[in-house]
């Protein structure tokens, strides 16, 4: 074991010389060389988040999804070290010590790296953290240029639509910064009912919203798709929620496709200011910092997108306080089955928790209530406002 400190340009730049599929095993040769790591292996959840899939590096260092292990996820230390992003560590039962980190980014929980290596100290295991962040960093960069985890994700035949409204979310469904924290979750019905959620972060603005088109399989995918691409267009071209709007309005009724409801907010990040558009969607829910209860947020209900009938959109202003939750629902989450659930009061004891473990603990209550078989997709997305940063 040589000790040596990560050098993270020389690990990158290793990196970056290995093929896109293959370029996280240098990871693995780089803990073998510093550490003497017996075994290395990269874990990640697949689609539904109910398996783990493992590709464990061999001697080579090269990383095979043909070989990839299934694992349950459910009570295994696995998941424990997901929800608390804290590293873990175990003997391994041969003498060495088993080493499991979380390899994320910015929130969004990526995977875990696995190392097990016979003598290892507290330098060691901030190094290894260490390289599972850089290991986050390399992923998110590959997965530009491989399909290697895409395909490792499915462990269900994916149809069409379900396709079709991967490609429609965000690569990530986590967000952190010093003025936020954002998290989302859709539960897909069997037939996939139009469901879609969006953010993204410029320098001033956080733009979000989340969509319900109407219908179900390909045909709500493929009027999804129209909403969610009218969206970003206008947001990219600099328009506010007003305009994003009318965009998404326009686009449904010169394709003649069908209807659509949805909230689309635009978060000042200096004041926590919050413009917001509401387009026959239900409204959110709004738990206070100190708050015992959470309380709807009254807005007012313009048409769905898509209607054709003289249609105008309001732009209405809600302000953010530090310790805000605000959750933002679509209809799945409240209709059926799922009405069942009393989501104020879940909203309100999932409170201490992070928005990633509070949408988890949302989406699956809806998923049991219905038991297990959604008539219409279910998706949650929670924005915790922390305030303007003091360092800007």
């Amino acid at each position: 074991m040589s000790g040596r400190d990560l050098e993270l340009g020389e690990l990158l730049a290793a990196a970056e010389s290995a093929p896109p599929g293959e370029s996280v095993g240098v990871i693995a040769h780089d803990l073998r060389k510093r550490f003497g790591a017996e075994s290395v292996s990269f874990l990640f959840a697949d689609l539904v988040g109910q398996r783990l899939l493992r590709l464990s590096a061999p001697a080579e260092d090269g990383w095979w999804a043909d070989a990839a292990e299934r694992l349950d996820l459910q009570g295994s230390i696995y998941e424990e070290v997901l929800r608390s992003q804290r590293q873990h560590v175990q003997p391994d039962g041969q003498g060495g010590q088993r080493v499991i980190s979380p390899v994320t980014n910015r929130g969004d929980c990526i995977g875990l790296l696995e190392v097990t290596l016979q003598c290892a100290d507290q330098s060691v295991f901030r190094q290894i953290s260490e390289a599972a962040h850089a290991l986050a960093y390399i992923i998110v960069t590959d997965r530009r240029f491989t399909d290697l985890y895409h395909v490792g994700r499915r462990t269900t035949r994916t149809s069409l639509a379900a396709e079709i409204q991967h490609q429609l979310l965000p690569s990530a469904s986590c967000c952190e910064a010093p003025q936020f924290t954002l998290a989302a979750g859709l539960v897909p019905a069997d037939d996939i009912g139009g469901d879609t959620y969006d953010y993204t972060l410029d320098r001033d603005t956080l733009h979000l919203s989340i969509t319900d088109a109407m219908g179900h399989d390909t045909d709500s995918a493929l009027l999804a798709t129209l909403v969610t691409a009218a969206l970003r267009g206008s947001r990219r071209t600099g328009c506010d929620a007003l305009h994003q709007a009318r965009s998404a309005h326009e686009a449904l009724l010169a394709n003649g496709r069908g209807l659509a409801t949805g909230q689309l907010l635009c978060v000042r990040l200096e004041t926590g200011l919050c413009e917001l558009v509401n387009a026959g969607h239900p409204w959110p829910l709004r738990l206070r910092a100190g708050a015992t209860e959470a309380e709807e947020v009254a807005l007012a209900v313009n048409l769905p997108f898509g209607v054709a009938a003289p249609t105008s959109y309001q732009l209405q202003k809600i302000q953010l306080h530090a310790g805000d939750r605000l959750v933002l629902l679509t209809d799945g989450m409240l209709e059926r089955g799922a009405s069942a659930v009393d989501l104020a009061s879940l909203v309100r004891d999932t409170r201490p928790d992070h928005p990633r473990e509070a949408v988890r603990i949302l989406t699956a209550a809806v998923l049991e209530a219905c038991r297990g078989n959604l008539r219409d997709d279910a998706t949650v997305v929670i924005l915790d406002w922390h305030g303007p940063d003091p360092t800007r």
